[in-house]
């Protein structure tokens, strides 16, 4: 959760990837010395996948090819929690400015659909609805002795009010919907009694039937179900990891039917890596980001 676009290290680039599920394939779909670019969506329609860098939001060819960029005039500096409204006509993105936009990407034109509630408080977005009527986000508050908390919420895309799914001083983060609506899934640390230990979650619209999903030693994040509702991908980080920092030797891992994680991809990587809903709408494919330094 930055608030500065982020950059390449010396000798480090970003990797552009997809992930077949039946064949167990990563292949490389672009790559830049000079961008630090994260977090791919994948258009609706299959054909490009959408990430944030430098700020902007960029497209680029999911078979390959070069990143265009998605100038939107008026549109605060980005950072890289963005996602794809369901009928594909919109992202809704999370500004440096702490709020939360709607991006026509036909239209090139923006409008904020955050309320304000200060300059202590700090909206980051992961999930829409299947029906494009509701945001899950996470909200940050500045708390006077330098702390942060970060709890759950909801808010209607066509405007109305916050509602606040949990209150808890365990970090939150990552809240995405279920393909079928009934579910918010994300990651924290209310199952652990230290810092450094998030594990994955799952809860009702209204924040009830809380049920935790992995029990490891691990540190796990951003969990990401497929459209089709069978598969969960999500990011796991080494033991004890504080928050979810770049740069590290991190492994893409599925969720099992019994909590246990299968790996997938061992990558160096984390902030970035698949921070947001990356998966091909037919639930075959899921894209990611590395970070490999010469």
């Amino acid at each position: 959760m930055e608030q500065q676009a982020r950059t390449l290290k010396p000798g480090q680039r970003s990797q552009l990837f997809t992930y077949d599920l039946a064949t167990g394939a990563s292949t490389l779909v672009a790559e830049s010395t000079s961008m630090l670019f994260e977090a791919p969506n994948w258009t609706v329609d299959g054909d490009w996948l959408i990430v944030n860098g430098d700020g902007l939001l960029h497209r680029v060819p999911a078979g390959g090819g070069a990143f265009e960029p998605i100038e939107v005039p008026g549109l605060p500096l980005l950072n890289n929690d963005h996602v794809l409204s369901p009928d594909g006509t919109a992202a809704y993105v999370s500004g440096f400015d702490g709020h939360l936009h709607r991006v026509d990407l036909t239209a090139r034109t923006s409008r904020r659909v955050s309320n304000d509630h200060g300059p202590a408080f700090i909206h980051f977005l992961h999930g829409v609805s299947p029906d494009g009527s509701l945001l899950a986000y996470i909200g940050m508050d500045l708390l006077r002795d330098g702390g942060v908390r970060t709890n759950i919420y909801t808010l209607p895309t066509a405007g109305g009010a916050d509602v606040r799914l949990t209150d808890s001083p365990a970090p939150h983060d990552g809240s995405e919907f279920s393909p079928d609506g009934q579910w918010l899934y994300f990651n924290s640390e209310r199952g652990s009694d230290m810092p450094g230990h998030a594990q994955l979650f799952r809860m009702r619209l209204d924040g009830s039937g809380i049920e935790q999903l992995t029990r490891d030693e691990r540190v796990n994040w951003f969990p990401h179900v497929s459209p089709d509702g069978t598969q969960v991908v999500y990011i796991s980080f080494p033991s004890m990891t504080l928050g979810h920092p770049a740069d590290l030797d991190v492994i893409i891992r599925l969720l099992g039917p019994d909590g246990l994680g299968t790996d997938l991809v061992h990558l160096f990587g984390g902030q970035g890596t698949i921070n947001v809903p990356s998966w091909a709408p037919d639930s075959t494919r899921f894209a990611y980001v590395a970070y490999p330094q010469s």
